[in-house]
């Protein structure tokens, strides 16, 4: 019964990785850069609540901006998983030209 349980939260944590990519100004290849990577802290799974990041900001300009990445990673599931959905980080990456 132990080993039924440790495999479906096993099974459970690692269906909620997910990463959305927006590609913008092209593919991301060797001329992108990772100009930015953090987290952003969400309560209660997020609910109503939003996050703004200016891509053009972080590159410099608009025409810089290759691909805006969004990311909820093993870790990231499993804070939310571990305090029941109250705390739900999610990372963010900003691509730009060199």
């Amino acid at each position: 019964m132990k080993t039924v349980l440790l495999a479906v939260l096993v099974v459970v944590a690692l269906a909620g990785c997910s990463t959305q990519r927006f590609n913008i100004g092209g593919k991301v290849d060797d001329t992108a850069i990772a100009s930015e990577t953090e987290m952003h802290s969400f309560f209660i799974s997020g609910i109503g609540q939003t996050k703004t990041v200016d891509a053009a900001a972080i590159c410099g300009s608009a025409d810089k901006v290759i691909s805006v990445q969004a990311k909820q990673s093993f870790v990231n599931g499993l804070l939310g998983l571990v305090t029941f959905g109250i705390y739900t980080p999610r990372e963010y990456s900003v691509y730009c030209k060199k």
